[in-house]
Parts: C-alpha cells; structure tokens; sequence
C-alpha cells in the first residue's frame, strides 16, 4: 500500500485538535516533502525519521515521500509528529501493517538512534482525546502524566521498535496504570508560624473563603510574603477535573510535577518579568504565570516595583478567568481563574506610620509611589488591609505566646463556605455576576442603607460596590448565616480602603470587636 494515515494532536491553547498524519509513496526521485503548514521543527523531521528508521534496521523507501498534515490550516510545531511520520511511511512501504493505526493514536519525538524523546502536553493531548475511543502510543517519560487522565488507555514506549512490535502483535505494549499519587503530597507551609497579625489572617481566611482578591500593605518584615504563601494552605484539594485542567496546564509549560497532583498552584513571579511571561505568548503560544496560576494563587510582591504596562494586562482575567493570546497564524485560550495577592510599602523607604518615625517620604511622594497602581486594578481588588509591624515582644524567639491557629482548623471553615456557596449557586462568591448576586447576595434593609452610605461617601464605583456585596456574602457563609446582615457589609465595607483612617473609624463601630479565628 502506497498511503498509510496516522493520528495524532496539535496543541491550540489548552485544547489538542486531532491532526491526521498522511504519508503517501510516489514516483519520481527520492525527496521527502512535508505540507500543511509546518515550522522548523516539524520540517526537520524529515531527517531525524531518515536516521532512526535506518538505525533501526527498517528500510526507508527510494521513492518521493509526501507527507501530509491535515488541516492544512492548523499550525504544527514540535517534535511530536516523528513518531506519526514514522509510522506511516513503515505502513506506506508495507514494512508494518496497517490496520492497527486505526486504534490509535501516536506523538514522540525521535532521536536519531529511534529512540522516543518526550513531548510537551501529553496530558493535555490525551484529555482531549479520551471521548475519541482510540488509545494513545507516547514516549515512556510522558506516559505517566497522561495516564492520570481517568478511562484513558495509554501505552509507555521506549524505542520505534517497541511501537513497532506492539503494532506487529510480537511484543504488546503493556497498558499503563495511573500514577500512585497522594493528594496534596507536596507540603505546604503553615498559618500557624505566623505570629499576631490577627486582622490580616482574618482577610485571609475570606479571600480563600470566596475566592477574592487581596492586597497586603505595610511596612518591610512585616510578614505580607510569609501571608500570602500561607492561602495555598486554607483552600481546599482540588477535585479531579480541577487537578486534570491544572496540570494539563502545567504539561503545556513542561513543568509538571506528580507531587503536585491536586496541590493549588502557588506562583510568584519578580516584580521585573514581562507582560508576556504573565499573560503567555510566544511564537507558539504557551501559558504564563497567570495561567499557571489557575485554580490557585498568584502573588505579586512590591505591586508598585511592577511596570505599570504589565499590571495593566492583569484587569481583563481578573473578571473573566480567561486570557486570549492572538497571533497572526492562530488564537490560543488558556484558563486563569486564579486568585491574586499583592504586598506593597505604604511608601518608597517603606517605613510610612511605623512607630520609629524613620519615614521620611513627603506626601507627593508618597502620592507618587502608589499613583504606580492604576485605580481600575486596584477597583477589582476585593480586599485591602494593613499589615502593621509587630512589637518585639510579640514575634521574640521563645517567648510565651500562645499557639497559633493551624491552616488545617482554618480550611476546615473555608472548606465548610465554599460548600454552602457551591450548594447555593454552584460558584464561589468571588464568581458571582450582577444577576448571582440580586438572587443570593442581597443584603437586608439596615445592611442595603449602609452600603448605599459608604458608596456615596467615599466614591465607591458600582463594581467596587458589587464587591463590597460578595466579600459580604462570603462573610456571611463563613458565619452560616443565610442573610447579609449590616456586620457582615460594615466589615466588607472595612476591607475597600486600607489608607483612610477617616474610614476605618466609620466602620470599626459596627465591625466585629475580635478578628481572630471565631
């Protein structure tokens, strides 16, 4: 048989579109032509398939070789075609038969001695392709991951020759079973080290409560990293489909790790990397931190250190968990529902209001120093605290100071609000649309007339007032309370404005007296 066709996937984004390899032998001199839209890489396969097939004493037929990749419009790259390639001009030249390839589907690259390299986004290749009925042929150091994807049937290879023989029916590649991987396996560190600081853990537990945004300010030690390290550690697992779309993601960047199996992902990148390295992109596109971020946390220490080009990026996924990354040849879409934590010094040295009197910042450029972060991000930010200096005789080594509330006892609450708020409306509060919110965030009279006051007061915009509302409902959850009542909104209400001590002494009246753990 002259015409042999093999499948395999391309990745696009997230997803992995079904690619037929067609390998044709015809007359005239010997040449290998590879069509439908190749790059570099795909194109130099033509040479690195020549070496292996020789190296493993098959016989590359002297006849013009076409090599089809359909659709002809959908951009391939990589390595992960040599296997196909391969494979179909073995079946072309009737060195292999050919009706084993329906039943499969293939992607390795090969070394020049026929061994199989791995390839980026196995995982993501098979997720895409488990609904197909067809089972998957990868090299042996991708197999693991994509076998985690539940009713998949993946087979680990090692050489050409094994694929080979397992097409033949002389040796049968073995099936290979999921990982044995612990769930949150990857240790992760704990609240309880953090010392005082009740307000701001008590912001914590509601950011990993409702799934809201949270700026940290104060003065340098103050303990803003050591917090926002910590909210990993109150959310709870992810469930599998969470953890299969995390780490497809993490597949896609070739980062995956199998002690992270449902770990939520912790990302910090310097203040210094570029808005490509936060959104994604590329010539072939691939995630960026805020994807890799998805489903877990992305902290930005410094804010205002940041260009202010790079912050601006963050505006759009922040409302729709969603980055579109649009190129010339292609459009790729990548998930970033992720939860964003910053830190900054409330001035240049850092020292503003600590009780030393070292700051020596004078208003303008105080003013100038957080002017850096633009109002329309800093609106999406759901909660925003002070995070003060403590005393020395607070954070002394030895000292006796009681114990510290543990993350586990936290997340169990947050564990507890979540499943009210995913009973209620199948969403975290942070999720919560206009409409979600006139359905279940409603609060009563008293509560309604206080946030009509604060917003006319302090000049708060209808999203920051929406806001208020789901930091609110998420407060109320945490209280199992089915109402929003006037505390809940006054300590939402609370958590807007960090810099206003004009407002805190509004809100700290109808604030809970104690911001400890309940």
């Amino acid at each position: 048989m002259s015409v042999a066709v093999v499948r395999s996937r391309a990745l696009a984004g997230l997803a992995a579109p079904p690619v037929s390899v067609e390998v044709y032998l015809g007359g005239g001199l010997p040449a290998v032509n590879i069509v439908g839209l190749p790059e570099t890489e795909v194109r130099e396969a033509r040479d690195r398939v020549r070496a292996a097939l020789q190296n493993a004493n098959f016989d590359f037929p002297a006849r013009k070789v076409t090599v089809n990749l359909a659709p002809a419009d959908l951009p391939k790259e990589s390595g992960r075609f040599d296997l196909p390639i391969a494979l179909g001009i073995l079946a072309a030249s009737g060195q292999i038969p050919t009706a084993a390839l329906d039943h499969y589907e293939f992607a390795g690259e090969l070394a020049l001695t026929g061994e199989l390299r791995a390839v980026r986004g196995a995982l993501a290749m098979v997720l895409s392709a488990r609904h197909d009925g067809r089972a998957f042929v990868l090299p042996r150091a991708s197999a693991a991951e994509a076998a985690l994807v539940p009713d998949a049937s993946v087979h680990p290879a090692r050489t050409l020759l094994e694929v080979c023989a397992h097409l033949t029916g002389d040796a049968p590649l073995p099936r290979l079973a999921p990982m044995a991987v612990d769930a949150g396996q990857a240790s992760a560190p704990d609240l309880a080290e953090v010392r005082g600081q009740h307000q701001a853990k008590r912001a914590l537990e509601i950011a990993a409560a409702g799934g809201h945004s949270l700026l940290l300010c104060g003065p340098p030690g103050a303990g803003k990293s050591m917090l926002a390290h910590r909210l990993p550690s109150l959310l709870p697992p992810l469930d599998e489909d969470e953890a299969l779309e995390v780490a497809a993601i993490a597949s896609l960047a070739g980062r995956f790790d199998p002690a992270r199996w449902r770990v939520r992902p912790y990302r910090a990148p310097h203040h210094t990397a570029s808005a490509v390295a936060i959104v994604g992109g590329g010539s072939h596109p691939r995630p960026g931190e805020i994807s890799l971020a998805h489903r877990g946390v992305l902290f930005l220490d410094e804010l205002p250190e940041w260009e202010r080009r790079v912050l601006e990026v963050l505006r759009e996924p922040i409302e729709s968990g969603v980055v579109q990354i649009s190129r010339a040849a292609r459009q790729s879409v990548f998930p970033a529902r992720f939860q964003l934590v910053a830190a900054m010094n409330p001035c240049p040295c850092g020292w503003l209001g600590h009780a030393s009197g070292r700051c020596h910042c004078s208003p303008d450029r105080v003013r100038a120093y957080r002017s850096r972060i633009s109002g329309p991000l800093l609106d999406r930010i759901d909660l925003a605290i002070d995070v003060p200096a403590l005393p020395p005789d607070e954070i002394a080594i030895g000292c006796d100071a009681p114990v510290a509330e543990p993350s586990s006892r936290v997340r169990e609450r947050v564990a507890t609000a979540r499943a009210r708020q995913l009973a209620r409306q199948g969403v975290c509060n942070a999720g919560l649309t206009v409409a979600d919110l006139q359905r279940h965030g409603v609060p009563d009279e008293q509560a309604r007339a206080l946030a009509t006051r604060a917003m006319s007061r302090f000049g708060l915009s209808a999203r920051a007032y929406h806001r208020i509302l789901k930091v609110a409902r998420t407060i109320a959850d945490l209280a199992s309370a089915d109402t929003v009542g006037s505390a809940h909104v006054a300590e939402a209400i609370g958590y807007r404005r960090f810099d206003s001590a004009e407002f805190a002494r509004d809100a700290s009246p109808a604030m809970p007296a104690r911001h400890g753990p309940p």
